[in-house]
């Protein structure tokens, strides 16, 4: 088996090299601007690079056996559009079609959607209608895909998050005994770790720096969304409870709804890039880039471990959604008020706030 996860390792490093001389011949590149604040233009090709691998890897190892055709079908149109918007920048709307158009297509050719909500709202099991679930579905899968997407700001925290979500659900997997789906999630975190690497400028310096892109987030959160509809919509033989999956992605889906409630507010399209996520507010309160991945990966780990706690232990599941209800609105809080919060406690420890420069990748 550890000659498998270095194989993988080995073929997303070398993937990653081609990639990127391709990249920069074509002008699949990211380079500064108002809103992006790193040096010199870098290939946007971590996401690409990843779905190559897990797509040769999951090929000869015959993984996803029920629906691998559907799932690589699914990733590959994916990445295909996420790569044309990263290269020539198209309407978000066009985006969201295609992602609805798949969620479909996963919905009705691969029987994925989320209609069992469990016991969320009592002791009374929600079942969903085929109408209704097939919305929900549509704006889960959309709803993960952007929550990923959106917060790939600095250096290492769209890989950060990715791999706790990942290594979190691979747990889950292999505590209910599911051990093809454990061995997969480990899969796309063993995949991921050159990218992390190289876009942290670690072993070879800023010059090898790679971006993931909007092909790699995407990707990444339609892979996640399938992954918890395996985990959670199988039954008898789910790994966990539905309730459970918030918390498995609970940052990036917290950092979404209160960037796009926040631009609602100020009658801006819900889409439209800032610098208002909780990354950029860590930095401009005085946190340093990598503080800022460590803080935010590890609160991300922490809520990620809260959710599975409390699913082994079974904690009443409606309490779980409450507490998760509960953690959403004081962060919300807490970044809307963000400015006098930081303004009161510089008070007291007598500090300045500081504006460090950001290494802002893109939304």
């Amino acid at each position: 088996m550890a000659s498998i996860f270095l194989l993988i390792f080995l073929m997303s490093f070398c993937s990653l090299f081609i990639c990127r001389k391709i990249a920069k011949r074509i002008g699949l590149v990211d380079a500064p601007n108002a809103r992006k604040h790193h040096k010199g233009v870098v290939p946007l090709v971590g996401g690409v690079s990843i779905f190559i691998t897990l797509a040769i890897a999951f090929t000869l190892f015959e993984l996803f056996p029920h629906n691998a055709m559907l799932y690589l079908s699914c990733a590959t149109v994916l990445v295909v559009v996420g790569v044309v918007d990263d290269r020539y920048d198209i309407s978000f709307k066009f985006r969201l079609l295609v992602q609805a158009c798949v969620s479909l297509v996963m919905i009705f050719a691969g029987e994925k959607s989320l209609h069992d909500l469990g016991y969320m709202l009592g002791n009374f099991p929600l079942e969903l209608p085929v109408a209704v679930s097939t919305v929900l579905t549509i704006l889960a899968v959309i709803g993960a895909i952007n929550a990923f997407n959106m917060v790939d700001g600095i250096d290492g925290l769209l890989g950060g998050l990715a791999s706790v979500s990942f290594a979190a659900l691979g747990y889950v997997f292999w505590m209910s005994g599911n051990t093809e789906l454990f061995v997969i999630c480990a899969m796309i975190v063993t995949a991921m770790v050159p990218y992390i690497l190289l876009n942290l400028g670690f072993p070879l310096g800023r010059r090898f720096k790679v971006f993931m892109g909007d092909a790699g987030s995407i990707f990444i959160g339609f892979t996640v969304i399938w992954l918890l509809l395996d985990a959670t919509q199988a039954g008898e033989q789910s790994a966990m409870r539905p309730v459970t999956a918030l918390w498995l992605i609970a940052l990036p889906l917290m950092d979404m709804a209160t960037i796009m409630v926040r631009r609602i507010r100020k009658g801006q399209s819900p889409f439209k890039p800032d610098r208002e996520h909780l990354h950029h507010i860590c930095q401009r309160i005085g946190l340093s880039p990598f503080m800022t991945l460590i803080v935010i990966c590890g609160l991300a780990a922490i809520m990620a471990a809260v959710g599975i706690w409390s699913d082994l232990a079974q904690i009443n599941e409606t309490i779980m959604l409450l507490s998760f209800l509960l953690t959403f609105g004081v962060y919300f809080a807490v970044i809307c008020h963000i400015w006098r919060i930081t303004t009161w406690i510089h008070r007291l420890t007598g500090k300045a706030t500081t504006k460090p420069v950001e290494q802002a990748t893109s939304e």
